[in-house]
C-alpha cells in the first residue's frame, strides 16, 4: 500500500513541530503539506488532496470542525481530529473522523491513528470496486447463523462465530475474521437485526465488536472510545454506544 499523503493543521507553532517530528518515525505516512488555520486548511486539502488531515479542532478563520464538515464527502480525506478539548469529541466523529486525539498528542496514539486511517482507505478503496463488479449481484444474505457474501465465481458462507468484528463504509461493510476479510454489500442496520446480539453489538453506527475478544479498552475521560481486540486492532467506540458497551464489558459506564 501505498505511503499516507498527510497535511498537518495546527495553529501553534510548537504543535505542529511536534507532528512533523513524530511523523518521521510512522513509515507508513509521509507528510504532503502544513496549514494554520482553518481557511489555509480548506485550500490546503483542495490543492495537494491528501489522503490524511491532522486537524486542530480551534483555530483562526474556520475550526477544523467547520472544515471536515465543509468537505464533500467524494473523495474526502481521512481526518484525525487535536484538540485540549475533550467536549468536542461527539462533534468530531459526527462528521466521520478516523479517530480524536488529546493534546499533548502521544507518539502511539498518533501511530493508532494513521493505522486506523489506513485501513479505512484501503476499504474506502475495496468497496470502490467492489461497487464496480456488484451491481448484477445480489445484497448479501444475512440469517442467524451467518451471511452469504457473493463473489465473481460464486458465494461463499461466513459464520457469524468467526466474525471477530465489522465495519461500514457507504454501501459496504467490512467482516474481518481471524484469517480473511471479506467485503459485502449489506447494511448496518440489516446486520442488527440478523447479527446474534451474543456474539456481536453494536459499538459505533459504523462498527460491530465481539465481547469476547476485548483485551483493553481505551477511554477519553470516563467515556469508552476504542476497544483493543485480541488480534490488535482497534474498533472506535461511539459516544452514544459508550455506556452500553461498558455495561455489556462489566466495567463502570
Amino acid at each position: 500500500m501505498s505511503l499516507l499523503r498527510t497535511l498537518l493543521v495546527d495553529d501553534e507553532p510548537l504543535a505542529l513541530e511536534r507532528l512533523a517530528v513524530f511523523f518521521k518515525d510512522i513509515g507508513s505516512a509521509e507528510v504532503v503539506g502544513t496549514a494554520r488555520d482553518g481557511k489555509e486548511a480548506a485550500a490546503a486539502i483542495e490543492a495537494l488532496k491528501p489522503d490524511l488531515v491532522i486537524l486542530d479542532i480551534q483555530m483562526p478563520e474556520q475550526n477544523g470542525l467547520r472544515v471536515a464538515a465543509t468537505l464533500p464527502e467524494d473523495n474526502r480525506p481521512e481526518i484525525v481530529f487535536v484538540t485540549a478539548f475533550e467536549q468536542y469529541a461527539p462533534d468530531a466523529f459526527e462528521v466521520e473522523a478516523a479517530d480524536y486525539l488529546l493534546k499533548p498528542v502521544r507518539f502511539d496514539r498518533l501511530w493508532q491513528a494513521v493505522e486506523r486511517a489506513k485501513r479505512r482507505k484501503y476499504l474506502r478503496a475495496m468497496a470502490d470496486r467492489a461497487e464496480q463488479i456488484a451491481e448484477a449481484a445480489p445484497e448479501a444474505a444475512a440469517h442467524d447463523d451467518g451471511i452469504w457474501v457473493p463473489t465473481r465465481n460464486g458465494a461463499v458462507f461466513v459464520p457469524t462465530e468467526t466474525i471477530d468484528w465489522v465495519e461500514a463504509q457507504r454501501d459496504y461493510v467490512m467482516l474481518h475474521t481471524a484469517t480473511r476479510s471479506h467485503i459485502v454489500r449489506v447494511s448496518m442496520r440489516a446486520l442488527e437485526d440478523k447479527l446474534d446480539p451474543n456474539q456481536l453489538i453494536r459499538v459505533h453506527r459504523s462498527a460491530f465488536a465481539r465481547p469476547s475478544n476485548v483485551v483493553e479498552v481505551q477511554r477519553m475521560g470516563k467515556t469508552i472510545n476504542g476497544l483493543v481486540l485480541r488480534d490488535g486492532a482497534i474498533v472506535q467506540v461511539g459516544p452514544n454506544y459508550s455506556k452500553a458497551v461498558a455495561e455489556r464489558l462489566g466495567l463502570p459506564a
